[in-house]
């Protein structure tokens, strides 16, 4: 028998209409701009971890994964604060916490960095009701990663990080011999520092340079590159992911360079660099910070909801 009927009760319905209004009022009060931009576009994105879901045609559409860089191009010749809040689409995302179509939250602050953007989203989280009164805990990526596999994610060997890898997914280190470096750390802190992470609501930032993807790499102290990325969890699960934007279009052309040549080596289709965003880069992006959020999550969490179709009017399979 085909179920035709919604996947989430009506109570969750009325919370969702209910977030969606807070954060909508939220944004209001400061005097950020909603913008809404296409969800099918030219130009998909080159992350090996994000497919996109493509519309036959000719030349063929990509269902967008995030409207970043509608936004950039906007903010190159309108430099103020804008946000987004619609839907996205990824391939292949199907799961407790994935929907191929799912709702984000984006914005963008000019003449912010990351940690001012932190504060922003800490006071997003508290006015929506998932943070309490207390400061949330900022924890350093590295010191994480050090705790919990007694490895530093910034210096540690390639092998060193494979074998590591291999271990936690009960592998055999064959399998993993030929794994970059950033799929590597990106396994090992799911499976190893996620788990420990605090309850509640924590940041995490400063992330080894080679998962940089759209943010700015700097130095610390004592020369260690380290993106200016954060990302922020709600009880142990991953809800947004925030940049201090990099604004440099030939440093990004080197980037969506090297994630078609891992694409292509992994066997998965290579997409097009964007030639409109690195167009709007070099006529001058302004220094900014942005942040995505994942909407059904949030309310996931404050549901205390088990999976995400019980938060979605018509969830997918």
């Amino acid at each position: 028998m085909t179920d035709w009927r919604p996947s989430a009760p009506r109570n969750a319905l009325v919370r969702r209409a209910r977030l969606l209004a807070g954060i909508r009022a939220f944004f209001a009060a400061r005097a950020v701009l909603e913008i809404d931009v296409p969800v099918l576009g030219r130009a998909g994105v080159t992350d090996v971890h994000i497919d996109n879901l493509v519309v036959a045609g000719a030349p063929p559409g990509y269902l967008q994964s995030s409207p970043e860089y509608f936004l950039k191009r906007l903010l190159a010749v309108h430099p103020e604060p804008v946000y987004y809040l619609g839907k996205a689409f990824r391939a292949g995302e199907r799961g407790r916490l994935h929907n191929p179509e799912f709702t984000l939250l984006e914005w963008y602050r000019p003449d912010w960095d990351d940690r001012q953007l932190m504060d922003e989203v800490e006071a997003l989280l508290r006015n929506l009701g998932a943070a309490g009164r207390a400061p949330c805990p900022r924890l350093d990526y590295g010191t994480c990663f050090r705790d919990a596999l007694g490895l530093d994610p910034h210096t540690a060997a390639d092998n060193e990080l494979r074998e590591q890898a291999a271990a936690a997914a009960d592998q055999p280190a064959v399998r993993w011999r030929d794994e970059p470096r950033a799929i590597c750390l990106d396994l090992l802190f799911s499976l190893k520092v996620e788990p420990r992470l605090p309850e509640g609501v924590v940041f995490v930032s400063d992330y080894p340079a080679c998962q940089a993807a759209l943010a700015r790499v700097v130095h610390t102290p004592d020369g260690v590159p380290v993106a200016r990325r954060f990302e922020v969890f709600l009880n142990r699960v991953e809800l947004a992911n925030g940049y201090w934007e990099l604004t440099d279009a030939d440093e990004q052309r080197r980037r969506f360079a090297a994630d078609g040549a891992l694409r292509a080596a992994l066997g998965k289709p290579v997409r097009p660099a964007d030639e409109r965003l690195l167009a709007a880069l070099a006529a001058g992006l302004p220094d900014c910070a942005g942040v995505a959020l994942g909407v059904d999550r949030l309310l996931m969490q404050l549901l205390g909801a088990g999976h995400i179709r019980d938060v979605l009017a018509f969830a997918e399979g």
